[in-house]
């Protein structure tokens, strides 16, 4: 049995995390090392690697999840903006290997990310 991702164990509640939404199927908190003034974490409880590990039975997940963002983006007051993101693999920047998606705001994003 392969070990816990560190998302395993918040969603477990082995490690304390500052949830900000939880239902069913997602749970969101906030980052601990954020990139910006608002940055929370969406992740599935279902343990899927990243967007390239889902099939056809987790479209309704994912339309899940996004609605999440905006809800939580709304929550957080994000009304001039935010960005969304997720990695996928290590040319991705994917540091957990966990279907999450960092929701980011509250400061004006630059382009490129880098």
């Amino acid at each position: 049995m392969a070990e816990k991702t560190i998302f395993e164990k918040i969603i477990d509640r082995e490690i304390p995390a500052d949830i900000v939404y939880e239902d069913e199927q997602v749970l969101a908190f906030r980052d601990i090392s954020p990139k910006a003034p608002v940055h929370v974490l969406v992740i599935t409880k279902k343990p899927l690697t990243s967007l390239q590990a889902m099939d056809e039975t987790d479209i309704s997940l994912l339309g899940h999840l996004m609605h999440v963002v905006t809800r939580i983006a709304a929550q957080e007051e994000m009304e001039d903006g935010y960005r969304v993101v997720t990695n996928i693999g290590a040319d991705g920047g994917q540091e957990v290997p966990h279907l999450h998606f960092h929701i980011l705001g509250k400061r004006k994003m630059t382009w490129p990310p880098g």
